[in-house]
């Protein structure tokens, strides 16, 4: 939860943040989600960071395992997905606000860290996942 305060202070004083509809990343971001929310680990993993497709090369079961195991079910059965802030790292790294309504009708913000991976495009590098107060709907 600390660093969570810290990436998300960071982001705030370091300079303002955007909210954009339809950056490019956003559309990573969302093919993944859809992925998993049908249950295809297989395209959720084509998403992902080099770093987890070859860790998972041939595996896209158990790395949809690992993504349930690691916490992050309000995202694998969230009901909805919406776009917040985000802040360019680099031209080719992004950090990216999301906002969710879990399968518990709970809210919750990721913060997804993403890349432009050269020959591949945006992949999915990291998510860290916060529960916020209240219910979606």
């Amino acid at each position: 939860m600390r660093i969570w305060a810290i990436i998300v202070g960071l982001m705030v004083l370091l300079s303002p943040a955007v909210a954009q509809d339809d950056a490019p990343w956003q559309a990573t971001v969302t093919g993944q989600i859809e992925a998993f929310r049908a249950q295809d680990g297989a395209a959720a993993l084509q998403f992902a960071g080099e770093a987890f497709r070859v860790q998972f090369d041939g595996q896209p079961e158990a790395f949809y395992a690992a993504i349930i195991a690691s916490g992050y079910e309000p995202i694998v059965r969230s009901r909805s997905h919406s776009f917040g802030e985000f802040k360019a790292m680099s031209a080719a790294r992004v950090l990216q606000v999301v906002e969710f309504v879990g399968p518990d009708q709970g809210l919750y913000q990721a913060l997804y860290e993403l890349g432009d991976e050269p020959g591949e495009g945006w992949r999915v590098l990291g998510v860290v996942l916060r529960r916020e107060a209240g219910v979606g709907i």
